[in-house]
């Protein structure tokens, strides 16, 4: 059986950036593979594309460029703020992950802390998500591919932790913090 759409398909990978891995999912360190129906937009798709067609066994590397990926780094998506108006979250420190809801509230936006000014008592905020603007690069290993079940239909409508994210908006102050990147 071949990789298509509406195929369930499970994968081990290695995510690089820059020739760092920055995502490992692998049966050696005891991780379940990641689980996902093809075409369902629930990789990102050139990651998608990497896979379609492909059979069980299969070790695939693919270099996926930003645009097939998570996007070009948006400097708009980047907002300077009083220090103040986080001061409920304490000490702030460069590269951390900020928590912030989106403007309609349903959803989660995740901001890295890019620069704190402490003598303008601003900080620098980035809603691009940390892989955006970097041509990434996988080892696949394709482990699994099936029909779907209804079960696996229901299951598997959310996105697969590869998947592209959300559209950023200008979201509400942070509430929290975050040490989880992914």
């Amino acid at each position: 059986m071949v990789v298509e759409p509406g195929k369930v398909v499970a994968i081990y990978y290695v995510l690089k950036a820059w020739g760092v891995a920055r995502s490992i999912r692998s049966p050696l360190m005891g991780d379940p593979p990641l689980v996902y129906v093809h075409g369902a937009g629930q990789l990102i798709p050139g990651l998608e594309r990497a896979l379609e067609g492909r059979r069980v066994g299969e070790h695939v590397h693919a270099l996926v460029p930003p645009a097939e990926a998570y996007g070009e780094r948006d400097r708009s998506l980047q907002q300077r703020l009083p220090l103040e108006a986080l001061a409920n979250l304490g000490s702030l420190e460069e590269g951390m992950i900020l928590e912030a809801l989106g403007e309609d509230g349903t959803w989660r936006e995740f901001l890295t802390v890019v620069e704190i000014d402490r003598e303008g008592q601003t900080v620098l905020l980035d809603a691009n998500h940390p892989l955006a603007g970097l041509e990434l690069e996988f080892e696949i290993d394709v482990v699994e591919v099936r029909d779907p079940t209804p079960d696996d239909l229901l299951r598997l409508r959310e996105p697969a932790a590869l998947a592209r994210p959300r559209p950023h908006g200008k979201g509400r102050v942070p509430a929290s913090r975050s040490t989880d990147r992914d």
